[in-house]
Parts: C-alpha cells; structure tokens; sequence
C-alpha cells in the first residue's frame, strides 16, 4: 500500500486555497515513479488537497505510474480536492488510456486552465 494511503487526509479544502503545480520534465521511467509519490504524499502531509500536474516537459511517462496516480487522485477528491492534468501531448494521453487513467483525470491543455478549473463556480440549478 502507498504511504499517501497510510495518512488521514482530512477534508479541509477552503475556497481560496491555491492549487499547487508540480511541473514534470523529461522522460519518467519506472524508477522516477516512487520519488513522484512521494511529492503527492509530502504535498498531501502539508495539507494541499488540488493539485495540478503539469506534464508540458514530459517526452515519456511509463505506464505503470498512471494506476497509483488514479489512486493518490482519489485520496485527493476524498479530503474535498482533486488531482488534474495538463501539457499531455497525444502520445501521453494514449499512455494514460491504455493504463485505465482516461476516466480518471480532468485533462487541460494549458496549466492554467487546469489551475482556473478549481476556481470556476457551479451552477446548480432545480
């Protein structure tokens, strides 16, 4: 089990916390993988709850990350935030769907329309 699991996460989120950006580079190998985790858990830990990764620098990312980053996104929406993605160029869209995250992610193209997406009100109506 991953050590972002191991921690209570306790619904906390205001309407002005500020989405933290993690900005990813390069190519991510399976080795790259844990220390990914581990920023989610140590953001987590701080009480960030939304997040935007940015993966614009990314050339390759490998899929056995995309099944525990489903799963730090659910801890995420549990404690009231969420993970979302952005830069994913169609090669690392066709990696997350093929690895079952698809579903799972809001994408945007542009890091700050992921940033703005956690500030845009909803309308309710009924």
């Amino acid at each position: 089990m991953s050590e972002l699991a191991e921690v209570e996460v306790v619904p906390r989120v205001s309407k002005t916390e500020k989405p933290t950006t993690m900005v990813l580079e390069g190519e991510i190998g399976k080795e790259d993988l844990p220390q990914i985790m581990e920023m989610l858990f140590r953001v987590a830990h701080r009480g960030a709850t939304r997040i935007v990764i940015d993966f614009d620098g990314v050339t390759h990312f490998d899929f056995r990350g995309v099944k525990p980053l489903v799963q730090r996104a659910e801890l995420f929406r549990k404690a009231g935030g969420d993970i979302k993605l952005s830069g994913l160029s169609p090669y690392l869209h066709a990696i997350f769907r093929s690895a079952g995250g698809a579903g799972a992610f809001d994408f945007f193209a542009q890091k700050d329309d992921a940033v703005s997406a956690f500030t845009r009100a909803v309308l309710v109506s009924g």
